[in-house]
């Protein structure tokens, strides 16, 4: 099975790769190539029999995609993105990556008829937006209040009329907000919500831009990853016509997430937090849905974290 990845050089696409070659093989066959493209080549854990082939590339140039689609992948992962707060920053980056970039990934995979090229793309619960009913489900209308979210929503549209067609067998995965990232705060409006539970266990202060009442819904990388992987197992007949769906998070508030902190860390760790209103990024991230029914991921087996202090303790159990 040949498997491609964009975005492989990301927090997510690592994440993913050394899952599919820990595992060694997905949908009851053996993994016998991975493709990744990136703007910087890959990393790759060694050990591995599998034959990958890592590029860097940038992936809104004419052709980006020939030479991984030329070899005929049997799942896609389309994992390349530009995140929140720089898809408002640049319009016209956001919409070449977000936007151009996926609609020449699924001409290239209509002018080579893989018609059955399973392509999953993560999606975000930025799709949402405007005046919404308090608690959401897949179906509610998409009303995106920023440029990322309106990039993913017709990003959704086009894998769904492609799918329709028979062109590619698409699946959306719309992501809550991942938490807890390794790393560095990166340009997505949600960062914060990581930082403020990263650095202060890793002793050093960290920002919170919003009050304590917002809540977030929220998904560890852990679970979004065994959702990518299952998302190429689940049959297209069981997904149904619409392809795209809410992966199954909890809902959290900043100050149920500060109180998990403090019983993991003690208080020491939350007195590292500074309080300093960004009213940019509240706009951004308050303009997201909190709550939703998940039925359609739960019926296809997807699942959830059971709470946020599990979410901060398998990060501790990866730090150490």
């Amino acid at each position: 099975m040949h498997i491609a990845v964009t975005g492989a050089a990301g927090f997510l696409g690592q994440r993913l790769i050394r899952q599919l070659l820990d595992q060694g093989e997905l949908r009851g066959q053996a993994i016998t190539r991975l493709t990744l493209l990136d703007q910087v080549e890959a990393e790759v854990p060694g050990g591995s029999r599998v034959e990958v082939v890592s590029q860097a590339r940038d992936i809104t140039a004419a052709g980006a995609f020939d030479d991984m689609l030329d070899a005929r992948p049997d799942v896609i992962y389309h994992l390349a993105a530009v995140v929140s707060s720089a898809a408002e920053a640049d319009l016209d980056l956001g919409l070449a990556v977000n936007l151009d970039a996926t609609r020449a990934l699924l001409e290239g995979c209509r002018q080579r008829d893989l018609g059955n090229t399973r392509l999953i793309m993560a999606s975000s619960v930025a799709a949402y937006g405007g005046e919404l009913p308090e608690t959401l489900d897949d179906m509610t209308a998409l009303h995106p209040q920023n440029s990322y979210g309106t990039q993913k929503a017709m990003c959704e549209l086009l894998i769904n009329d492609y799918s329709r067609r028979g062109l590619v067998d698409g699946l959306v995965l719309r992501l809550p907000t991942i938490v807890i990232r390794p790393g560095r705060p990166n340009a997505a409006a949600s960062s914060f919500a990581s930082s403020i539970m990263r650095e202060p266990l890793n002793g050093e202060e960290a920002i919170c831009p919003v009050p304590t009442d917002l809540e977030l819904f929220v998904m560890s990388p852990g679970k979004v990853v065994e959702a990518l992987v299952h998302g190429a197992e689940v049959d297209g007949e069981a997904v149904g016509p619409f392809r795209a769906f809410m992966l199954p998070g909890i809902t959290v508030s900043v100050a149920e997430m500060i109180d998990a902190l403090r019983e993991v860390a003690g208080s020491q760790a939350v007195e590292r937090i500074r309080h300093e209103p960004d009213t940019k990024i509240q706009a951004i991230v308050g303009s997201w849905p909190t709550r939703f029914h998940t039925r359609r991921a739960d019926v296809l087996g997807f699942e959830r974290d059971r709470d946020f202090r599990d979410i901060l303790q398998a990060f501790q159990e990866e730090r150490h």
